[in-house]
């Protein structure tokens, strides 16, 4: 066979496979394997960002809420609910035979003042605290009772030392404030998977304290269907190591696996460890935001890469993985622009900003058609 028709052929074969591959989306990719999810907002709900419409229809059969359910939102004042945007969410995942997450009823951010404080602004009683989780627990949840499959009940309760973050739930309720939760949870909507959410899981001491903290409340009879691992990653943090590490660990302990917050920072760290709090002192230097007007194709090689490394860590243990949910639907959606430093330009999802797959997308299908 002379060169040309073997080029010919090459060329005809690798169109053939293209046609092929982008037939394939995530969600029938990972079918049999567990849910593929994305956090939408308002905009995507509304119809005002038709691209991520298509998007999130085409790929994903499963949706979280960035901000519709959290408390500021949907519950800011006294006696006062906001159930606009978040109606609308639910009915857009029933619109189009989603899986609705709904995240995420106590967190110690996006709560306002008022829930913590009397009319004089001080600290309010543990009984009057419980009061107020119980009747916002119960009007949100029930209020969707049969409709959200699953709730992120707390988020975020733990240290990266795996010691009970000193929040105002917990300064004020004590330690069982988690335990409450799930309880007003689960007399909401006795159906509904209820799940503990947090970051850094895969560090060993903070995995060691959420690996407690589940333990203690399912000893306690407190219905726990799976831990949240978020997924906020860097492109050598976890480890493969760790990651494997952290889900044998809630595996034996009898909990599911949700991945629920995915994505993978190309950008250098402005902390020594990886982290989703703020550093207020940090600037948005040239040697912070490296990639203002495009990423190297070193760099996508390199995050493409590293999400099949994952994605074939999640099917090995695929029994106990429920969903993996990407924090966002294309890069221009991510928080990972402005966190921790304001104004620099990330490319941490599968999708660029125009919403054209990336080349981590295809190494992702490609893992799922290797298993």
């Amino acid at each position: 066979m002379n060169k040309t028709l073997r080029s010919v052929i090459a060329a005809a074969l690798a169109s053939w496979s293209f046609v092929l591959f982008a037939q394939t989306t995530l969600k029938d990719a990972f079918k049999n394997s567990f849910l593929v999810g994305a956090a939408v907002n308002r905009a995507q709900i509304s119809g005002e960002d038709s691209r991520g419409i298509k998007l999130i229809e085409s790929q994903f059969n499963s949706i979280t809420p960035e901000n519709m359910l959290k408390w500021t939102l949907v519950h800011p004042q006294p006696n006062v609910f906001d159930f606009r945007a978040a109606d609308g969410y639910v009915e857009f995942g029933e619109r189009h035979r989603m899986v609705v997450i709904g995240h995420t009823l106590i967190w110690h951010k996006q709560t306002p003042n008022w829930v913590f404080e009397d009319e004089k602004g001080n600290p309010v009683t543990r009984d009057l605290l419980l009061k107020r989780m119980r009747d916002h627990i119960h009007t949100v949840v029930g209020r969707y009772q049969g409709r959200i499959h699953g709730w992120d009940v707390v988020n975020e309760a733990l240290n990266e030392d795996g010691t009970m973050r000193q929040s105002p739930w917990m300064t004020i309720i004590g330690a069982d404030y988690v335990e409450k939760a799930f309880q007003f949870a689960h007399e909401a909507d006795p159906k509904a998977e209820l799940y503990y959410n947090d970051y850094s899981l895969e560090n060993e001491a903070k995995r060691k304290g959420a690996v407690a903290l589940l333990n203690k409340l399912m000893k306690a009879g407190i219905p726990v269907t799976a831990v949240g691992l978020q997924g906020h990653d860097t492109l050598d943090w976890p480890t493969p190591q760790q990651q494997d590490e952290s889900i044998v660990a809630f595996e034996k302990l009898g909990v599911n696996v949700n991945i629920t917050e995915l994505d993978i920072t190309v950008l250098p760290r402005v902390t020594k460890e990886p982290a989703a709090e703020p550093n207020p002192n940090a600037e948005n230097t040239p040697a912070l935001n490296p990639y203002p007007n495009g990423l190297p194709d070193s760099v996508q090689q390199a995050l493409a890469k590293r999400y099949a490394d994952l994605f074939a860590l999640f099917l090995k243990h695929q029994k106990a993985i429920r969903r993996v949910t990407f924090w966002g639907v294309t890069d221009a959606d991510s928080w990972r622009n402005n966190w921790p430093v304001r104004g620099r330009t990330d490319y941490p999802l599968l999708f660029d900003r125009r919403g054209v797959e990336k080349p981590a997308f295809e190494a992702v299908i490609r893992t799922a058609q290797a298993k």
